[in-house]
C-alpha cells in the first residue's frame, strides 16, 4: 500500500496529464480519505489551471454526522472553495452512498480512484464506471 505522499503525488501527475488533455472539470465524492485528497489536490492545482472546476457530489445534507470536528472543518473548507455542489439525496438513506457514486460515474468520462479491494464501495463504483465505459485510473497501482 502506497504512502498518502506517495498517493498524493501520483493523484497530482494523473490530475495534471488530464487537464492537460483537455479536461477541466473534476468531481469528487466529499468522503474521508481519497476523495477529500482528489478535491485538495484539485484546489492545488487550480493555482496554475485557473480554468479547471472542482464540483463536489455529495450524499447528503448531514454526511458529516459523527466525523471528528477536524474533518468536519476540512470537509466544509472544501465546500466553501469548490465550484459547485450537488447534493444527490437530502437526507441520508441506506442507498444514498450508491446514488452519489453513479452520479459521480454518470457524468463522468474518466474515473480516479485509490483502489486497493475486490469488495466495498469503491470496488462496486470502479466495476460501474468500467461497465459504463470509463477510462479507469487507480492510484494504488
Amino acid at each position: 500500500m502506497l504512502k498518502r505522499k506517495a498517493v498524493a503525488q501520483r493523484l497530482k501527475t494523473e490530475l495534471t496529464d488530464l487537464i492537460n488533455n483537455g479536461y477541466q472539470f473534476f468531481g469528487a465524492g466529499g468522503a474521508l480519505g481519497f476523495d477529500t485528497l482528489a478535491a485538495q489536490t484539485v484546489l492545488e492545482l487550480k493555482k496554475d489551471y485557473k480554468h479547471i472546476r472542482l464540483i463536489l457530489v455529495l450524499p447528503c445534507e448531514n454526511q458529516t454526522r459523527g466525523w471528528k470536528e477536524k474533518d468536519v472543518e476540512t470537509y466544509e473548507e472544501l465546500k466553501q472553495q469548490a465550484d459547485k455542489v450537488v447534493y444527490t439525496s437530502k437526507e441520508y438513506t441506506r442507498g444514498c452512498m450508491h446514488k452519489r457514486n453513479r452520479y459521480l460515474v454518470d457524468n463522468s468520462n474518466v474515473c480516479v480512484c485509490y483502489l486497493t479491494e475486490d469488495t466495498g464501495g469503491t470496488a462496486y463504483t470502479v466495476n460501474y464506471a468500467i461497465k459504463s465505459g470509463l477510462k479507469v485510473i487507480n492510484t494504488a497501482k
